[in-house]
């Protein structure tokens, strides 16, 4: 059941995910951020949904479409930006940008360039919560095309043979950069392949807050109560390319309006009102507050300092003494 309280943090995250995301596509636009970027826009229920059952203390592993996830867990606009900006400021001090943000203070293991390269992680840690016996689990969020990938399938097999407290997350955006899921899967729905590795598998529609969440309600006790790995497949677009420069001429422009249709702020809104779970004043505040927000943050990371070139390597090769 979606709660009023659940229900707010949610459309707040939502709307946090948007605003930031619109805001990198400008920046890059105007060369304000080097390189491109995978931007999460029209996919921000599932991180939201997924993360508001999570604590600091369970643990997420990203894709190179990583926003959404960091900011969902716990990341601050502020921070996430400055990373992405190349600040001394940032969340990996500058060093990673984009694809390889990573907060541990918040549960995010990081995001990941690789196609489904953060799932042995997040499998990883899910292996030291058991052991530890921790009250928590962790998730791995990755794409239609990475469920193609071997490591995803090894990681799958090794979860459900130990029964860890795991979930995958898969992101079925519909195409792994310009291969349709329809073409490069399979298995349809992608939750099928669960029944290989004898654990649960769900789909839902990525885009309803209420449907994710409902299905959350039954994973998490599932998860912590040691009855091993799920996966949850959430149906869902992108708006906008694989990246910064992506031309989308495999796909047609009432193919991404459908899917623009299908907003999932606009449904939760709509839903929210509807169910008297808040009302449209509380809603407003809370889009104006979190665009507000953004300003300050843009103008935070850009008054921010570039990393010392003479202290670059800090930080990235391991020397004696590190690690206790």
């Amino acid at each position: 059941m979606l709660t009023s309280e659940r229900a707010l943090w949610i459309y707040r995250k939502m709307w946090e995910i948007r605003r930031f995301e619109e805001t990198a596509w400008t920046l890059y636009c105007e060369n304000r951020i080097y390189g491109s970027v995978h931007l999460y826009i029209g996919e921000e229920a599932i991180a939201a949904s997924v993360c508001s059952y999570m604590t600091p203390e369970d643990k997420i592993t990203s894709t190179h479409r990583g926003h959404g996830h960091c900011i969902a867990k716990g990341g601050t606009l502020k921070e996430t930006l400055c990373e992405m900006m190349g600040r001394e400021s940032g969340y990996c001090r500058g060093r990673g940008g984009s694809m390889h943000i990573a907060d541990f203070s918040s549960g995010n293991l990081g995001a990941n360039g690789t196609v489904g390269g953060g799932v042995p992680i997040a499998v990883g840690a899910a292996m030291a919560q058991k052991m530890k016996k921790e009250p928590h689990f962790s998730a791995a969020f990755f794409g239609d095309g990475a469920s193609n990938q071997g490591g995803v399938h090894e990681s799958m097999n090794m979860a459900a043979i130990w029964k860890l407290p795991m979930l995958f997350v898969c992101e079925n955006n519909g195409y792994a950069l310009s291969t349709s899921a329809g073409y490069g899967c399979s298995a349809k729905p992608i939750s099928r392949r669960a029944e290989a590795y004898d654990m649960r598998g769900y789909t839902v529609d990525g885009n309803d807050v209420v449907a994710i969440c409902e299905t959350m309600d039954e994973i998490v006790p599932h998860l912590l109560e040691g009855k091993g790995p799920v996966l949850l497949e959430c149906v869902t677009g992108r708006w906008m390319g694989h990246w910064t420069g992506d031309p989308q001429n495999y796909r047609s422009k009432e193919e991404i309006a459908q899917w623009q249709e299908k907003c999932p702020i606009k449904r939760l809104r709509a839903y929210m009102l509807a169910n008297g779970l808040a009302d449209a004043a509380t809603l407003d505040e809370i889009e104006q507050a979190v665009s507000a927000e953004m300003e300050e943050a843009v103008t935070y990371a850009e008054g921010c300092a570039y990393p010392d070139p003479a202290r670059v390597a800090e930080g990235i090769f391991y020397e004696e003494g590190d690690v206790e």
